[in-house]
């Protein structure tokens, strides 16, 4: 009978062969894409202008209070957000201000590389963008109750120096009874910037 030889594979075939470790690394990959996807899923639609209130930043220059209107597209994008206060030249960094849907707000404090955040309700994360963004960057735990209370996160004493203790921070953000652009206009009276955040304000309606 004639020799067909070694049909086994050689040295030289070994290379396209795929061994058992790279089938799990592609296994993995599907289920970090799967993953994503995911992820990409549960992201909770863009804010529409009319859903968005207000986005305002707040700051000192030289001593005098300024408040400033700011894009619609931050109310959607934390990172957006914090980029652009960091761009403010403020005496003492910027605090920018979002309210959504009179339903939920949110504070960003930028000081040069500190950035200190509060939310009124991290349980709107379903349902905003800039509350969603807010939970990944405090990489919160928010509880699996469905009850209709808000839900405070982050750092209640961002603006203690500025003379609104975090207790009275938290009282307001769980004051059913005020829409949230309320709730920031309150807070910009308290710190000293009652006609130039009513100025940009003014420019939402």
């Amino acid at each position: 009978m004639p020799n067909r030889g070694d049909d086994r594979p050689g040295l030289d075939d070994l290379d396209d062969l795929v061994t058992g470790e790279e089938l799990d690394a592609d296994d993995d990959l599907d289920e970090d894409d799967a993953d994503e996807a995911e992820d990409e899923d549960e992201y909770p639609e863009d804010a529409t202008e009319d859903d968005i209130d207000l986005v305002i930043a707040c700051y000192r220059e030289d001593g005098l209070p300024v408040a400033v209107p700011l894009e619609l597209d931050l109310a959607n994008d934390l990172d957006g957000l914090i980029d652009q206060l960091r761009r403010i030249p403020g005496d003492a960094g910027a605090v920018g201000m979002v309210s959504v849907a009179g339903d939920v707000f949110v504070i960003v404090r930028v000081r040069g590389k500190r950035v200190q955040v509060f939310c009124s309700d991290g349980l709107a994360a379903d349902d905003w963008p800039i509350v969603h963004d807010v939970v990944d960057f405090l990489d919160a735990e928010l509880p699996d109750d469905d009850s209709d209370d808000p839900y405070p996160l982050g750092d209640a004493d961002i603006l203690s120096d500025a003379g609104l203790p975090d207790f009275e921070l938290e009282a307001m953000a769980e004051d059913v009874d005020v829409d949230s652009a309320t709730l920031l206009e309150r807070i910009a009276v308290k710190l000293g910037f009652k006609a130039q955040f009513g100025k940009a304000l003014a420019s939402f309606e």
